[in-house]
Protein backbone atom coordinates (compact mmCIF):
# COMPACT_ATOMS: atom_id res chain seq x y z
CA UNK A 1 0.00 0.00 0.00
CA UNK A 2 1.72 3.29 -0.69
CA UNK A 3 2.42 6.14 2.08
CA UNK A 4 -0.82 8.08 0.61
CA UNK A 5 -3.24 5.77 0.91
CA UNK A 6 -1.94 4.58 4.20
CA UNK A 7 -2.48 7.89 5.65
CA UNK A 8 -6.30 8.23 3.49
CA UNK A 9 -7.17 4.50 5.55
CA UNK A 10 -5.51 6.10 8.96
CA UNK A 11 -8.26 8.87 9.01
CA UNK A 12 -11.18 6.69 7.95
CA UNK A 13 -10.17 4.71 10.73
CA UNK A 14 -10.16 7.56 13.44
CA UNK A 15 -13.40 8.95 11.70
CA UNK A 16 -15.08 5.52 12.29
CA UNK A 17 -14.15 5.01 15.46
CA UNK A 18 -14.59 8.03 16.53
CA UNK A 19 -18.25 8.10 14.98
CA UNK A 20 -18.63 4.87 16.58
CA UNK A 21 -18.34 6.70 20.23
CA UNK A 22 -20.54 8.92 19.08
CA UNK A 23 -23.28 7.43 18.88
CA UNK A 24 -22.70 5.15 21.69
CA UNK A 25 -22.82 8.91 23.72
CA UNK A 26 -26.40 9.06 21.87
CA UNK A 27 -27.63 6.65 24.40
CA UNK A 28 -26.29 8.69 27.44
CA UNK A 29 -23.77 6.13 28.21
CA UNK A 30 -20.97 7.88 30.67
CA UNK A 31 -18.51 10.31 29.05
CA UNK A 32 -15.15 9.45 30.28
CA UNK A 33 -11.86 11.69 30.77
CA UNK A 34 -9.16 11.02 28.21
CA UNK A 35 -5.55 9.52 27.87
CA UNK A 36 -4.08 12.76 26.40
CA UNK A 37 -1.82 10.02 24.43
CA UNK A 38 -4.97 8.55 22.56
CA UNK A 39 -5.84 12.29 21.03
CA UNK A 40 -5.31 12.17 17.13
CA UNK A 41 -3.66 15.00 16.24
CA UNK A 42 -5.52 15.31 13.15
CA UNK A 43 -8.80 15.26 14.91
CA UNK A 44 -8.01 18.38 17.48
CA UNK A 45 -6.30 20.75 15.41
CA UNK A 46 -6.83 24.23 14.40
CA UNK A 47 -10.21 24.18 16.86
CA UNK A 48 -10.02 27.61 17.92
CA UNK A 49 -10.47 28.98 14.16
CA UNK A 50 -14.00 30.45 13.75
CA UNK A 51 -15.49 30.97 9.80
CA UNK A 52 -17.34 34.46 9.90
CA UNK A 53 -19.45 35.03 6.91
CA UNK A 54 -18.84 37.65 4.02
CA UNK A 55 -19.86 40.85 4.77
CA UNK A 56 -18.76 40.71 8.94
CA UNK A 57 -16.37 43.81 10.17
CA UNK A 58 -13.76 41.17 11.34
CA UNK A 59 -10.41 41.65 11.99
CA UNK A 60 -8.07 38.91 13.94
CA UNK A 61 -5.68 39.59 16.52
CA UNK A 62 -3.94 37.24 18.72
CA UNK A 63 -3.03 38.13 22.12
CA UNK A 64 -1.57 35.61 24.66
CA UNK A 65 -3.70 33.16 25.62
CA UNK A 66 -6.64 34.01 23.08
CA UNK A 67 -7.76 35.35 19.98
CA UNK A 68 -10.29 38.45 18.85
CA UNK A 69 -12.05 38.24 16.15
CA UNK A 70 -12.86 42.04 16.72
CA UNK A 71 -15.56 44.04 15.06
CA UNK A 72 -14.44 47.65 15.02
CA UNK A 73 -17.33 49.31 13.72
CA UNK A 74 -19.52 47.87 16.67
CA UNK A 75 -16.39 48.43 19.20
CA UNK A 76 -16.23 45.20 20.56
CA UNK A 77 -15.44 41.58 19.35
CA UNK A 78 -17.42 39.31 17.22
CA UNK A 79 -16.28 36.71 19.06
CA UNK A 80 -12.81 35.55 21.29
CA UNK A 81 -11.28 31.94 21.10
CA UNK A 82 -9.36 30.32 23.68
CA UNK A 83 -7.92 26.88 24.79
CA UNK A 84 -8.48 26.13 28.20
CA UNK A 85 -6.09 23.25 30.19
CA UNK A 86 -5.79 22.25 33.45
CA UNK A 87 -2.57 24.29 33.76
CA UNK A 88 -4.38 27.29 33.17
CA UNK A 89 -7.27 27.34 35.03
CA UNK A 90 -5.14 28.75 38.31
CA UNK A 91 -2.25 30.39 38.73
CA UNK A 92 -0.49 33.28 40.36
CA UNK A 93 -1.35 35.95 38.27
CA UNK A 94 -4.32 37.99 39.75
CA UNK A 95 -6.73 40.39 38.40
CA UNK A 96 -6.31 43.19 41.23
CA UNK A 97 -3.61 45.13 39.64
CA UNK A 98 -4.33 44.45 36.44
CA UNK A 99 -6.64 47.85 34.64
CA UNK A 100 -8.91 47.83 31.58
CA UNK A 101 -7.32 49.95 28.41
CA UNK A 102 -7.88 50.46 24.64
CA UNK A 103 -5.86 49.00 22.51
CA UNK A 104 -4.21 51.49 20.62
CA UNK A 105 -3.31 49.37 17.84
CA UNK A 106 -6.68 48.50 17.23
CA UNK A 107 -8.71 51.00 14.97
CA UNK A 108 -12.16 50.95 16.77
CA UNK A 109 -11.07 49.53 20.13
CA UNK A 110 -13.45 51.04 22.54
CA UNK A 111 -12.24 53.11 25.84
CA UNK A 112 -13.37 52.44 29.47
CA UNK A 113 -14.74 55.52 29.47
CA UNK A 114 -17.19 54.71 27.32
CA UNK A 115 -18.76 52.16 30.07
CA UNK A 116 -18.59 54.93 32.90
CA UNK A 117 -21.87 55.33 34.24
CA UNK A 118 -23.31 53.85 31.52
CA UNK A 119 -25.13 51.19 33.40
CA UNK A 120 -23.06 48.56 31.88
CA UNK A 121 -20.44 46.07 32.64
CA UNK A 122 -17.24 46.00 31.01
CA UNK A 123 -17.97 42.24 30.70
CA UNK A 124 -14.62 40.18 30.08
CA UNK A 125 -15.38 37.12 27.42
CA UNK A 126 -12.47 35.61 28.37
CA UNK A 127 -12.60 35.84 31.71
CA UNK A 128 -9.59 37.22 33.92
CA UNK A 129 -9.63 33.81 36.09
CA UNK A 130 -9.13 32.03 33.16
CA UNK A 131 -5.60 34.19 32.82
CA UNK A 132 -4.05 33.63 35.92
CA UNK A 133 -1.50 31.52 34.45
CA UNK A 134 0.35 34.64 32.71
CA UNK A 135 0.79 38.25 33.71
CA UNK A 136 0.89 38.71 30.45
CA UNK A 137 -2.32 37.19 29.54
CA UNK A 138 -4.02 38.91 32.29
CA UNK A 139 -2.95 42.37 31.29
CA UNK A 140 -4.63 41.37 27.77
CA UNK A 141 -7.99 40.27 29.13
CA UNK A 142 -8.24 43.46 30.39
CA UNK A 143 -7.73 45.24 26.89
CA UNK A 144 -11.25 46.61 25.46
CA UNK A 145 -10.74 44.33 22.53
CA UNK A 146 -11.77 41.66 24.92
CA UNK A 147 -14.64 43.55 26.65
CA UNK A 148 -18.48 43.48 25.73
CA UNK A 149 -21.48 46.06 27.54
CA UNK A 150 -23.11 43.44 30.02
CA UNK A 151 -25.54 43.73 32.04
CA UNK A 152 -24.63 42.93 35.59
CA UNK A 153 -27.02 40.43 36.51
CA UNK A 154 -25.49 38.23 33.28
CA UNK A 155 -22.11 38.91 34.21
CA UNK A 156 -22.08 38.06 37.72
CA UNK A 157 -24.69 35.32 37.55
CA UNK A 158 -25.29 32.75 34.66
CA UNK A 159 -22.53 34.14 32.62
CA UNK A 160 -19.96 33.64 35.68
CA UNK A 161 -21.71 30.39 36.39
CA UNK A 162 -20.39 28.78 32.98
CA UNK A 163 -17.11 30.34 33.71
CA UNK A 164 -16.42 28.46 36.83
CA UNK A 165 -17.90 25.63 35.33
CA UNK A 166 -15.74 25.51 32.23
CA UNK A 167 -12.31 25.56 34.60
CA UNK A 168 -14.00 22.30 36.08
CA UNK A 169 -14.24 20.53 32.51
CA UNK A 170 -10.57 21.58 31.45
CA UNK A 171 -9.78 19.86 34.75
CA UNK A 172 -12.00 16.90 34.10
CA UNK A 173 -11.38 16.72 30.50
CA UNK A 174 -7.83 17.83 29.94
CA UNK A 175 -8.35 20.47 27.67
CA UNK A 176 -11.37 22.37 26.31
CA UNK A 177 -11.85 24.89 23.41
CA UNK A 178 -13.97 27.83 24.06
CA UNK A 179 -15.43 30.81 21.94
CA UNK A 180 -18.17 33.19 23.02
CA UNK A 181 -18.98 36.42 22.48
CA UNK A 182 -22.19 38.72 21.74
CA UNK A 183 -24.77 38.17 19.21
CA UNK A 184 -23.76 41.35 17.08
CA UNK A 185 -26.29 40.16 13.95
CA UNK A 186 -29.04 40.73 16.07
CA UNK A 187 -30.60 44.50 15.15
CA UNK A 188 -29.08 46.63 17.38
CA UNK A 189 -30.02 49.95 18.23
CA UNK A 190 -28.45 50.70 21.90
CA UNK A 191 -25.31 52.20 22.17
CA UNK A 192 -22.91 53.57 25.06
CA UNK A 193 -20.22 56.05 24.94
CA UNK A 194 -18.75 58.90 22.96
CA UNK A 195 -17.38 55.61 20.71
CA UNK A 196 -20.42 54.50 20.30
CA UNK A 197 -19.90 51.05 21.84
CA UNK A 198 -23.49 48.73 20.42
CA UNK A 199 -24.82 46.96 23.25
CA UNK A 200 -25.41 43.20 22.44
CA UNK A 201 -29.23 41.50 22.95
CA UNK A 202 -27.60 38.33 23.23
CA UNK A 203 -24.51 36.54 24.19
CA UNK A 204 -23.12 33.07 23.16
CA UNK A 205 -20.72 30.41 23.82
CA UNK A 206 -19.93 27.15 22.94
CA UNK A 207 -17.44 24.82 24.16
CA UNK A 208 -15.98 21.51 23.04
CA UNK A 209 -13.86 18.63 24.67
CA UNK A 210 -11.89 17.11 22.20
CA UNK A 211 -9.85 14.34 23.50
CA UNK A 212 -13.09 13.15 25.66
CA UNK A 213 -14.22 9.53 25.05
CA UNK A 214 -16.61 10.70 23.00
CA UNK A 215 -16.01 14.08 22.01
CA UNK A 216 -18.64 16.10 22.82
CA UNK A 217 -20.06 19.78 22.55
CA UNK A 218 -21.86 22.08 24.23
CA UNK A 219 -23.55 25.52 23.92
CA UNK A 220 -25.43 28.38 25.55
CA UNK A 221 -27.07 31.50 24.56
CA UNK A 222 -28.16 33.80 27.21
CA UNK A 223 -30.24 36.89 26.97
CA UNK A 224 -28.08 40.32 27.89
CA UNK A 225 -30.26 40.19 31.22
CA UNK A 226 -30.94 37.80 34.61
CA UNK A 227 -30.80 34.52 33.35
CA UNK A 228 -34.20 32.92 34.87
CA UNK A 229 -33.29 29.59 35.96
CA UNK A 230 -29.58 30.02 35.38
CA UNK A 231 -27.24 28.22 33.05
CA UNK A 232 -29.61 25.09 32.37
CA UNK A 233 -32.23 27.26 31.18
CA UNK A 234 -29.66 28.81 28.79
CA UNK A 235 -28.70 25.33 27.17
CA UNK A 236 -28.25 25.14 22.95
CA UNK A 237 -26.50 23.43 20.69
CA UNK A 238 -23.92 24.43 18.11
CA UNK A 239 -25.80 24.45 15.81
CA UNK A 240 -28.30 26.94 16.94
CA UNK A 241 -25.44 29.43 17.64
CA UNK A 242 -24.47 29.13 14.15
CA UNK A 243 -27.79 29.54 13.24
CA UNK A 244 -27.96 32.96 14.49
CA UNK A 245 -24.68 33.98 14.07
CA UNK A 246 -23.96 32.66 11.09
CA UNK A 247 -20.54 31.54 12.13
CA UNK A 248 -18.63 27.87 12.09
CA UNK A 249 -17.15 26.40 14.18
CA UNK A 250 -14.87 23.33 14.91
CA UNK A 251 -14.78 23.11 10.91
CA UNK A 252 -11.34 21.28 11.56
CA UNK A 253 -12.92 18.05 12.70
CA UNK A 254 -13.95 15.23 10.54
CA UNK A 255 -17.37 16.00 9.14
CA UNK A 256 -19.49 13.17 10.76
CA UNK A 257 -18.18 13.81 13.94
CA UNK A 258 -18.50 17.73 13.70
CA UNK A 259 -21.98 17.00 12.67
CA UNK A 260 -23.26 14.46 15.22
CA UNK A 261 -21.93 16.79 18.27
CA UNK A 262 -23.19 20.21 17.22
CA UNK A 263 -26.53 18.89 17.22
CA UNK A 264 -26.24 17.36 20.93
CA UNK A 265 -26.12 19.39 24.12
CA UNK A 266 -26.62 17.62 27.59
CA UNK A 267 -25.48 19.63 30.58
CA UNK A 268 -25.76 16.41 32.69
CA UNK A 269 -23.16 15.08 30.40
CA UNK A 270 -20.26 17.46 31.59
CA UNK A 271 -21.17 17.74 35.10
CA UNK A 272 -21.85 13.66 36.06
Amino acid sequence: MSPAASAVLAVAVVVLLVGAMLRTRANDEPVTAPNPADAPAAVTAGLTAVSVPAGVDNRMISYEGFEVGFNPSMHQPNYVAWELTPEKTDGPYSRKNAQFAADARVEGSATPDDYRRSGFDRGHIAPAADMKWSAQAMADCHLMTNITPQVNALNGGAWASVEKMERRWANRFGRIIIVAGPVLSDRLTRTIGATGVAVPERFFKVVLAPDATPPMAIAFIMPNAYVEGGAQQAVATVDQVEAITGFDFFSALPDEIEEQIESHSALHQWNN
